[in-house]
């Protein structure tokens, strides 16, 4: 008896949810509709968006999805900034040069960055996104993991429309609600966008004008300086302290030139005998498996790099760091054997458009590749390989079974594994970069 009693009411859950998940969509869209209505939307507006909007299953599968892998920097930057796209983007700088330089000239934000921005979002203007923006916005506010976030994003959507600077049927952008030449969110354009060409209305998606324009207000209004760099690749020394490479710890770029950090110089990647052993070493490691003999990978490759470093001779004249007003962090995006950076306070307005250390340093590096810089001159012999998703969740766990608290497993390097890393590497003498690689899993791993 109780089995058909369970069987009945599976049974019932099984038939009844897509009309109970309709009804209670619908339920939801009433007070999202009343909620409209009382910060000032239009009645109509926000019927006639309630009516549009449906549930997209394939939003709710693409927010939900997780990363096979968490890509390496390097990786990372090589996939999303070529040869093409850095020769199309010189073009473009010059085809659209007089608009560029009238928005460079009012706001202080560089041409370069700005068509890097347009580069690396929408590979300058050819992938928008073809999703319905109000429906993805629904979706993801009604059954997404930031209901919250997204519903705001979804209100002001709904006030773009209000306003005449959005078509309810021809609101288009990606999964996740982004939309337009720059992929401005809606509550980035309620707050940032600007009228370009003084057409009385602003058209991100159509208009270069409105699209440059209100990226260089929001970069300007997030705290861009003019005439500051975001960043430059640095050299570091032999006996720099790699715990301090963090993105959160500042100092005066004066303190950083005391202990020895320079900007990277082709030149100073010639040095005879220094490669050779780093390569020599970088052969070794790949068959080092127990714990003793990862313990020496690390300390190996130190006594390389040291070599590598002491051998080079570097020209104060050109080797100089920037005068800045403010302070600046060494970041290690690959590990202590990767690129190293150098990043100022322009680089946090970099951040505040995307929260990832590699689309903030791809996106300064691609403007200055545009700019006929050179290309990054570090990292070729950072370690390489990823860990997968699942991989990185296993790391973060091991590292909470040993006492360093990298928070709930996530599958994301975040700063906290970060930092837990860090003090698992002090504790073993490792260089304390922080980076949760390959070596560092199998090392954690060997060490239960």
């Amino acid at each position: 008896m109780r089995f058909l009693i369970t069987f009945n009411i599976l049974l019932c859950c099984l038939f009844a949810s897509p009309a109970s998940a309709h009804e209670d969509f619908n339920v939801w869209l009433k007070d999202l509709k009343k909620e409209a209505i009382s910060v000032g939307i239009n009645e109509k507006t926000a019927s006639a968006i309630v009516n549009h909007v449906e549930i997209l299953p394939n939003v709710i599968e693409l927010d939900r999805a997780q990363p096979e892998f968490v890509s390496p920097f390097l990786d990372y930057y090589q996939r999303r900034v070529d040869t093409l796209k850095i020769t199309e983007g010189r073009k473009l700088l010059v085809q659209h040069a007089d608009l560029l330089d009238k928005i460079e000239g009012q706001y202080g934000v560089p041409k370069a960055l700005l068509v890097a921005f347009w580069g690396m979002e929408t590979n300058y203007g050819r992938y928008q996104g073809n999703i319905d923006t109000l429906s993805a916005l629904a979706t993801l506010a009604y059954d997404g993991r930031r209901a919250s976030f997204f519903r705001n994003q979804l209100i002001d959507a709904m006030r773009m429309v209000d306003t005449g600077n959005a078509n309810t049927e021809l609101f288009v952008g990606s999964w996740a609600g982004a939309f337009g030449n720059m992929q401005f969110m809606p509550t980035t354009f309620v707050t940032y966008a600007v009228d370009g060409d003084g057409d009385k209305k602003i058209d991100v998606i159509n208009s270069h004008a409105d699209a440059f324009a209100s990226a260089a207000n929001y970069l300007s209004q997030v705290g861009w300086q003019k005439g500051q760099p975001a960043m430059v690749e640095v050299q570091l020394p032999a006996d720099f302290e790699w715990q301090n490479a963090q993105y959160t710890l500042r100092k005066p770029v004066s303190e950083w030139r005391k202990l020895g950090v320079n900007t990277m110089q082709a030149s100073n990647l010639s040095a005879p005998g220094g490669l050779t052993q780093v390569r020599s070493t970088n052969k070794k490691i790949k068959n080092k498996k127990n714990q003793s003999n990862l313990h020496q990978i690390n300390f190996k490759t130190k006594s390389a790099t040291t070599a590598l470093t002491s051998a080079q001779t570097l020209d104060p004249t050109k080797s100089a760091l920037p005068n800045v007003s403010g302070q600046a962090a060494i970041l290690l995006p690959q590990g202590w054997r990767g690129p190293a950076f150098m990043v100022f306070d322009n680089f946090d307005a970099v951040m505040d458009w995307n929260r990832s250390i590699n689309y903030a340093l791809s996106v300064v590096q691609l403007a200055k590749r545009l700019n006929g810089e050179p290309h990054i001159l570090g990292g070729q012999f950072a370690e390489l390989g990823a860990l997968s998703f699942q991989q990185m969740k296993a790391l973060q766990v091991e590292l909470n079974n040993h006492g360093y608290d990298a928070g709930e497993p996530d599958g994301f390097p975040g700063i906290r594994t970060q930092e837990a890393v860090r003090a698992f590497q002090l504790a073993q003498r490792l260089p304390a970069d922080g980076y949760a690689s390959p070596n560092i899993f199998n090392y954690l791993k060997a060490a239960q």
